[in-house]
């Protein structure tokens, strides 16, 4: 069994990644010394928790002990009862990643444990979890470091005390299960140096490590690369109140750590919980005594009325009940024990519910460890309207709980990367923080899931095939958009041919006019409500086949491929990219154009209409100047169209900016306001108010990259983010200011009404120049500080 100290996870934050340039040549491109192990005996892909240790004597502290480490599925790492590393981070057999830790600030001169949790899912495992088997391994940087190289020196046992348990949720549902703990089972400072190990035994070696690209005679395995991410963000975080509490009386004191609480024998009590917001954390429960006594978690973005099943005002409780995941936990009677949860939890709401035996339970602490990765956020914004304040807040909140390993959906239901999702959270990262690892692995997972006929994943990694057609196409488009803000043009142009192949798949399913026909897999575009024609997202399509949203993306797509090889890549493929996008252009024109309506259809018989489809068209340019704008302004009145959702008005408010209608962004935030005065503290998955099935979904986050970009009129103008369009879009507003990271430093704004005259103050990085566009007049912008009347 495990015994987590909160001390232990503090020190923790001074580890981090290595770059590849980091680690030994050798073992990235040699078989390494150390094996893969396993417990002899255990399911090879079976649920199981393992714990592996291994003794180390040193005749003086070292001053750098470097090591290499990862697991099939998870791992915790521990020096000395100190854990230094989780992961390993996300990725696919083909690129499984390893953490390298320098462990020397835990080590002493003379005895020393390295130690290790590992545990599988198993076959109920996470969607997101790909798997070959269970498996440990580490590997010292050098020969000095080789002592601790799992082999069968290390020793192992099973962990009989812990099972998964499958939560009671309200919808589709893939992230990890809960756990069931039986103290009463458990090992017990076995982290720690004098622990007697007898019963434990020899490690398996399963076969030894190998990194990507070393010739393996069996072609199977794990090939071994180094992780691109720094550790995940761990930091202590207090629950903020207690909303009910049954059987037991609990004070502010003890949310603090302060007072313990004492549950007499044969009770049962039951406390809510209420965060104040949605947090990613891992929980910890400290208590004591209390033989036999069981103590339930259950964790909830939301509670739900018990009459309607809707959740409503996310902040009352009165007359509703929770569902969730869940973890139980048995005592053992220890006057002192801690229970901590192997998987992160996300909640707002968490409910512990006690039942006694014959001892009185002692709980001495409960808090949480919240984690994530660690971005930090630069950008700013401030207004004359203090609820877009607000919505900034609640919007970064959202990106970061969906921002771990890798860029995830949502935290609480599937936490999957998908590809729709994942372009609006490398903006909202662009602009927020300015910090793009995580963005250049979401590309570099995508690439990799590509299948053979070219296509990629919808989602990636996990597990089984999940194809969303249109979701290659967008992929594309987070290549531009990294293109365009970020000063690294070597790393797209690495990712040219998977472009090449994205477009070469789609282009086998055109017709001589260049429309998709027939497109195959799931053509998911947006989770429009109330309309018939679309089901399950896909858009309408007419009877032969066709589609205009699927070929306005596809066009749109063209034209950033034109854009990326005409600069990075091969003339020749962008004059044929381009050719392309002109018949698609033309097609679609004629196909789809209404000169009833003055708007384009849905499908050629002219029957559907959306927001989409508009929105699109003036993305791809079909429609320019007074023109665009009559569009927009009917893509906004038109209530027969097929409306947008949370995520789509991404779009929609693109669109409106590019033609000339970037004034009216801010009267297009009602879905944000509404969920704002319903108590969210993160944003949620679709348009449905009160009953929403995931509260905190990254692709609503939008407002965190148009607040800046639209209403502050902050943008990229050149590949690289080489020179800067500023073009406020201020609507009602009297006073904005904020502020941007580029890559050379940080731009800032600031506009202040004052009568009919604005005061606009413009502040550069040194190196950067741009222009200012205001009222259709440009004015240069220098380095430094430029004032403007």
């Amino acid at each position: 069994m495990r015994t987590t100290f909160l001390a232990c996870l503090f020190l923790a934050l001074s580890t981090f990644s290595y770059a590849a340039s980091e680690v030994n040549p050798e073992l990235q491109q040699k078989r390494w010394r150390a094996y893969w192990i396993a417990a002899p005996g255990a399911s090879p892909q079976g649920y199981g928790v393992y714990h592996f240790r291994k003794q180390l004597h040193l005749a003086e502290k070292p001053g750098h002990y470097r090591v290499h480490v990862s697991a099939d599925n998870r791992y915790q790492l521990f020096v000395n009862g100190t854990m230094v590393s989780l992961g390993p981070a996300q990725s696919d057999l083909l690129h499984w990643n390893y953490e390298t830790v320098d462990i020397a600030p835990w080590l002493q001169s003379g005895d020393n444990t390295i130690a290790a949790t590992v545990w599988n899912y198993g076959t109920d495992g996470p969607l997101a979890q790909i798997s070959l088997r269970t498996a440990f391994i580490l590997q010292g940087d050098t020969q000095e470091e080789a002592a601790v190289n799992t082999n069968p020196s290390w020793l192992v046992t099973e962990d009989k005390g812990c099972q998964a348990l499958k939560p009671t949720v309200l919808g589709y549902f893939v992230a990890p299960y809960g756990e069931v703990i039986d103290m009463t089972k458990a090992e017990k400072g076995w982290q720690l140096n004098g622990y007697d190990a007898t019963g434990w035994k020899p490690a398996e070696p399963i076969m030894a490590g190998s990194p990507k690209g070393f010739m393996a005679t069996d072609g199977t395995g794990w090939m071994l690369v180094p992780s691109p991410l720094p550790q995940m963000e761990r930091s202590l975080q207090r629950l903020s109140a207690v909303r009910k509490a049954e059987g037991v009386r609990v004070t502010k004191a003890f949310l603090l750590g302060k007072a313990p609480i004492t549950i007499p024998p044969h009770t049962r009590a039951v406390i809510l919980f209420d965060n104040g917001q949605n947090t990613n954390a891992y929980v910890h429960l400290d208590f004591s005594k209390g033989k036999q006594a069981t103590m339930a978690l259950t964790y909830a973005e939301s509670l739900y009325d018990r009459k309607t099943m809707e959740k409503g005002d996310r902040n009352a409780v009165e007359g509703k009940v929770i569902f969730g995941v869940k973890d139980s936990i048995i005592a053992a009677g220890d006057e002192q024990a801690s229970y901590a949860s192997l998987n992160w939890k996300t909640f707002r709401y968490l409910q512990l519910s006690v039942e006694t035996q014959e001892e009185p339970l002692v709980l001495n602490d409960l808090y949480g460890i919240y984690t994530g990765f660690p971005f930090q956020r630069r950008a700013t914004f401030a207004s004359s309207d203090p609820a877009l304040a607000k919505m900034f807040d609640i919007g970064w909140r959202t990106a970061r709980l969906c921002a771990m390993e890798t860029y995830m959906d949502c935290p609480y239901y599937e936490r999957l990367q998908y590809l729709g999702d994942t372009r609006l959270q490398m903006l909202v990262s662009y602009y927020n923080t300015g910090n793009d690892t995580l963005a250049r692995k979401a590309i570099c997972d995508i690439d990799n899931s590509r299948l053979a006929e070219g296509v990629t994943e919808g989602r990636y990694p996990a597990r089984g095939t999940n194809v969303i057609s249109p979701f290659s196409l967008m992929w594309i488009g987070m290549l531009h958009d990294y293109y365009m803000y970020r000063p690294d043009s070597a790393f797209v142009s690495q990712h040219l041919p998977g472009m090449r192949q994205v477009l070469s798949f789609f282009m086998q399913h055109t017709g001589k006019d260049g429309t998709l026909k027939d497109l195959p897999y799931w053509n998911f575009m947006d989770w429009v409500e109330r309309q018939r024609q679309w089901k399950m997202g896909v858009p309408p399509k007419g009877k032969d086949g066709c589609s205009a949203i699927l070929d306005l993306l596809l066009l749109r797509a063209y034209q950033w491929a034109t854009d990326l090889e005409a600069h990075l890549g091969n003339q020749g493929m962008a004059d044929g990219y381009r050719q392309r996008a002109d018949m698609l252009a033309n097609t679609i024109q004629r196909k789809y154009w209404d000169t009833d309506k003055q708007c384009y259809a849905d499908v050629s018989n002219k029957k559907y209409f959306s927001q989409h489809v508009q929105a699109l068209a003036i993305l791809c340019g079909l429609v320019k100047g007074k023109q665009a704008e009559q569009l927009a302004e009917c893509m906004l009145r038109d209530s027969t169209m097929a409306e947008a959702s949370i995520y789509f008005k991404y779009y929609i408010n693109r669109a409106l900016a590019k033609a000339g209608l970037g004034d009216a962004y801010l009267d297009g935030l009602g879905i944000w306001n509404d969920y704002m005065k319903l108590g969210m503290t993160t944003w949620g998955e679709d348009s449905k108010l009160m009953n929403t099935r995931s509260d905190c979904h990254a692709w609503s986050a939008s407002p965190n990259i148009e607040l800046l970009r639209t209403v502050l009129g902050i943008d990229t103008d050149a590949p690289g983010f080489a020179k800067v369009r500023i073009e406020p879009h201020l609507g009602r507003l009297t006073q904005a200011s904020g502020s941007v990271p580029h890559p050379l430093g940080m731009i800032r704004v600031a506009y202040q009404k004052k009568g009919k005259d604005w005061n606009i103050r413009i502040t550069l990085p040194k190196g950067l120049r741009g222009k200012f566009i205001w009222k259709g007049r440009e004015n240069e912008l220098t380095p430094g500080e430029n004032e403007l009347k």
